[in-house]
């Protein structure tokens, strides 16, 4: 067993070239600022401060979890009938059904909402709801599979089992269908709403530059201006969301399965 560990180092190598160290550059540079000719650097806080005490950053970080939130609602909706229809079908279908789900997948998504951005492009959509429409589209396969996956791995036998104590086919799915599948619910939440609420090139190409989110001002920030401390500090305080994000949705699912 031993011996089996030594493969893990090249993975811990990898991680801490490519997660851990640039994370610690992201802190420092969040927790610092340009100093003077005697102090290059200085330590300190306002950065975290000037993102709080400055409304339009506030207004923006909530544009950006409202989006989230809602696009992933939007995913359940439609995901969830969806996976359900293709649970119900018979296995080659369901083969087929899930490669078309999955097909558009293998193009990249920049391609995808560049595609999005000229279909949408003389519609008299507001810039919200192209936005919307491209995240709802690039995202909703996540859902779908997630869902489906939960569906699938059910045992056929327990919805007839329910009809047999009495249920009807409302209930059957309330107490029986709906409670197995929430794992494959919280999962797709959590394919959903992490990237959609850190998303910046997708409100970028459908928004027109009109609708900001806290994604376009990391890259603002980083790319544009130069204001390295100030973007570091944003993507720290957005890294701080998708952690509590991802810790109450496996909380709530571990609340479930002790349930």
């Amino acid at each position: 067993m031993k011996s089996f560990r030594r493969l893990v180092y090249p993975y811990l190598v990898w991680a801490g070239l490519l997660i851990v160290l640039p994370m610690l550059i992201i802190v420092f540079y969040a927790f610092s600022t340009q100093g003077n000719d005697v102090i290059p650097v200085k330590m300190t806080l306002e950065n975290f401060v000037r993102f709080f005490t400055d409304p339009i950053f506030i207004e923006v970080l909530g544009r950006s979890l409202k989006l989230a939130l809602i696009t992933t609602l939007i995913c359940i909706l439609i995901g969830y009938p969806a996976a359900y229809f293709i649970a119900q079908l018979n296995a080659d279908s369901q083969s087929v059904m899930v490669l078309m789900v999955t097909l558009p997948q293998l193009i990249n998504m920049l391609v995808r909402t560049y595609a999005w951005r000229g279909i949408l492009l003389n519609t008299s959509f507001s810039p919200e709801v192209k936005v919307y429409i491209g995240m709802v589209y690039n995202f909703l396969p996540y859902m779908i599979l997630q869902i489906y996956t939960s569906l699938s791995k059910m045992d056929p036998s327990l919805v007839p089992a329910a009809h047999d104590l009495g249920c009807d086919d409302r209930t059957a799915f309330l107490k029986v269908t709906l409670p197995l599948s929430v794992p494959g619910i919280i999962s797709g939440i959590t394919l959903v709403f992490l990237p959609a609420v850190s998303s910046f090139f997708i409100p970028k190409l459908l928004g027109g530059g009109s609708y900001v989110l806290v994604g376009n001002l990391i890259e603002n920030y980083f790319v544009t201006t130069g204001d390295w401390n100030f973007g570091s500090a944003i993507s720290l305080i957005m890294t701080i969301v998708i952690l509590l994000s991802m810790y109450f949705t496996k909380k709530f699912d571990y609340d479930k399965e002790a349930v």
